[in-house]
């Protein structure tokens, strides 16, 4: 996989989640160009934020396409809203053998779409989330 085709496919998936309805609060996607498991890649997923107070839990799962094949993956997220900046937190990805435990922070650019990055033991990312 190219950085081309992961970036299209990223601009894909935010495109396509400014259609997501306003009911639909606390449903999101991402996109994001990852190295894991020693491979870099795409993953593609989604999950649902639950909110209170500036804090959010986010569980989710998604795809990780990367040398022609996919693996599934899991994925647990708590993080704290800075109003109107950041919103950073921890997160545990689950593929392979162990969970990976990483550091997350996103930064808005448009309502409802931000760019976000990740970066852990042997493992990193950066992409866009579109909803939560």
């Amino acid at each position: 996989m190219t950085v081309r085709t992961a970036l299209i496919s990223c601009t894909a998936l935010a495109l396509a989640g400014l259609a997501v309805p306003a009911q639909a609060e606390g449903l999101g996607a991402e996109g994001n160009y990852a190295r894991a498991n020693g491979r870099w890649g795409a993953e593609l997923g989604a999950g649902y934020a639950v909110d209170f107070a500036g804090f959010s839990l986010t569980p989710g799962a998604g795809v990780y396409l990367r040398d022609g094949g996919t693996a599934a993956y899991g994925r647990v997220e708590a993080a704290y809203q800075i109003p109107m900046s950041l919103r950073i937190g921890i997160g545990a990805r689950i593929s392979g053998e162990e969970p990976r435990v990483y550091g997350t922070v996103a930064m808005p650019v448009l309502p409802r779409v931000a760019v976000k990055g990740n970066v852990g033991d042997r493992y990193v990312s950066v992409g866009l989330t579109v909803g939560y």
